[in-house]
């Protein structure tokens, strides 16, 4: 079985990828080869000649699937669908072209589209991490964002919640990390705070690519601003009970709506005690998916 990507280069997206394509790996009676292919590298030109030949040189075995998430990508992978027509055709996200010109669509409940049998629905976008079952008993993760097109960055909101988590969790071990999107200033204004010195910090720019998946397996529990959305969704795949820290919201969309879906579910809380947080559940989306797909 061989699946092909159709790259936007970003890497968020080439996480909802990789997330299936190894939640197919694992289910799959035979080996799964994946490839990546930038859209810089299918010219639409070349794709239009190649629905007379029947091949690409570009793409190295006869595809079974051929995925693509970002927009940009959408009407690629319909064209290498008719090139390769014997591939299933697979948009993750909200097709920009009409659903019957692909085979499947994963899409996020929160877009609001309703499921049939070409359209699978997931709680969050897909991502590649599995519960590794390696979590350290009182080992506290805190995931911090920054400011988004839909949210505003509040030091002093954010500095509070990081105060009530260290006070009522006076026995964890806590490890703090930030992420590009942290004001720089707020890491001067963070280790200010009283209680910081129980507090292990590493800065998104000391921290090697893989650190943050590595530390959800650890970590019990993980604390992330709700303007991370994605990373909400990964520390609920790794298993960890998740907590919630609110940022001010600058509009309400179907974005910050999963936020509050999932804490009406009580899959995540506002609590800051992990004895408060919600035990974590079997939250398995890209698994799911990938049974869907293989049994068809």
């Amino acid at each position: 079985m061989h699946i092909v990507y159709v790259s936007d280069g970003k890497a968020g997206h080439r996480s909802q990828a990789l997330g299936l394509f190894k939640a197919m790996q694992r289910q799959s009676q035979e080996a799964v080869t994946f490839q990546e292919i930038s859209i810089d590298d299918l010219p639409i030109v070349t794709l239009i000649s190649a629905l007379f030949s029947h091949q690409l040189h570009t793409v190295e075995h006869e595809p079974t699937y051929i995925f693509g998430v970002g927009s940009h990508t959408h009407f690629r992978v319909w064209l290498l669908g008719k090139v390769y027509n014997k591939a299933k055709t697979i948009i993750l996200m909200k097709p920009s072209l009409p659903f019957a010109w692909f085979d499947y669509a994963v899409i996020p409940q929160h877009d609001g589209i309703q499921a049939s049998n070409k359209v699978l629905t997931t709680q969050g976008a897909l991502n590649p991490i599995v519960n590794e079952e390696r979590h350290q008993h009182g080992r506290i993760l805190i995931a911090l964002g920054g400011s988004s097109k839909r949210h505003q960055w509040n030091a002093a909101k954010v500095l509070q919640r990081i105060e009530q988590i260290v006070e009522q969790n006076p026995n964890s071990q806590i490890i703090l990390t930030t992420s590009r999107r942290t004001p720089k200033a707020f890491l001067a204004e963070l280790k200010q705070l009283k209680s910081i010195e129980k507090v292990q910090i590493f800065p998104v720019e000391v921290t090697p690519q893989g650190w943050i998946f590595e530390e959800m397996q650890k970590a019990e529990a993980v604390w992330v601003t709700e303007d991370s959305v994605s990373m909400i969704y990964e520390a609920l795949t790794a298993g960890c009970k998740v907590g919630v820290i609110e940022v001010d919201r600058l509009k309400e969309d179907r974005i910050t709506g999963s936020i509050d879906l999932i804490l009406q579910k009580g899959l995540v809380s506002l609590s800051s005690s992990i004895l408060q947080l919600a035990e974590p559940s079997a939250f398995k989306e890209a698994d799911r998916v990938a049974t869907y797909l293989l049994t068809k």
